[in-house]
């Protein structure tokens, strides 16, 4: 169930803080009854981010595919890879 606070509890930075870091959930903060923003904990940010790059990069190698560039095998690459590093 997400975490919704209303603005006027952002006083309250400290409790804000330790729910954010209990629950590692992002905590929606609402202005006259509409969502405004969203806070988290360093540690929820870090992760998000890392999974962004990721579907980033998913997403960057989907498009190279489409625009007709050559697919390679992952087998091939790894054994490349293993040969490169480790003899």
């Amino acid at each position: 169930m997400p975490l919704i606070i209303p603005i006027k509890d952002l006083r309250n930075t400290t409790e804000i803080s330790n729910m954010a870091h209990k629950e590692q959930e992002p905590i929606f903060v609402t202005k006259n009854g509409y969502s405004d923003l969203v806070v988290m904990s360093s540690e929820l940010y870090d992760k998000f981010a890392g999974i962004n790059r990721i579907d980033q990069a998913i997403y960057e190698s989907e498009q190279e595919i489409l625009s007709g560039a050559e697919a390679v095998d992952a087998d091939k690459v790894f054994a490349e890879l293993e040969k490169k590093h480790f003899g």
